[in-house]
């Protein structure tokens, strides 16, 4: 019996962290689409528990993320303008969708179709385009940052990045 002992005690172990793991993963269900929004107004994030429909990220702060909300009242998610950008070129009914995107210069949610964009901040995911209110010398509209996105001209290409930013 006392062979077994550590063998148990070993077995107990592997059971009580595999239990406190489980009831963890239960408590931190991260929201990737959020229902019922009819108002269509940006959802209030709380950060660490909602999730990038894109790309899978958890969202750690409201500055470049971005809410797409369609017609019926879902919301989803976005780290990045470029990640709501490659989301968006495979949707249906683009028309229908109202989008939130994150200002930089007014520190709340706006109008990302009527945003300009820089195209060279320090975003999320490295695509460089940040949403702002009040448009500056160099930036480019919503319907420009979609097709740059959508032509692979961002800062993750090296070749753009060495063009706008000589690195």
């Amino acid at each position: 019996m006392k062979k077994l002992l550590p063998i148990f005690t070993i077995l107990a172990l592997i059971i009580i962290i595999i239990t406190i793991f489980l009831s963890m993963s239960t408590q931190k269900q991260m929201v990737v689409i959020h229902e019922g929004n009819s108002d269509k107004k940006p959802v209030d994030i709380q950060l660490n528990h909602f999730q990038d429909t894109q790309c899978g990220m958890t969202i750690t702060h409201l500055k470049y993320s971005v809410q797409a909300i369609n017609k019926e009242g879902k919301t989803w998610f976005f780290d990045d303008s470029g990640c709501f950008a490659l989301w968006f070129k495979n949707i249906e009914h683009k028309d229908d969708i109202t989008v939130f995107a994150y200002s930089n210069d007014t520190n709340k949610y706006i109008n990302a179709k009527k945003a300009w964009y820089s195209k060279t901040d320090p975003t999320t995911m490295g695509y460089g385009f940040g949403a702002y209110e009040y448009k500056k010398d160099g930036m480019i509209d919503f319907d420009e940052m979609l097709l740059k996105m959508y032509r692979g001209e961002n800062l993750t290409n090296p070749l753009i990045r060495k063009q706008l930013l000589g690195k």
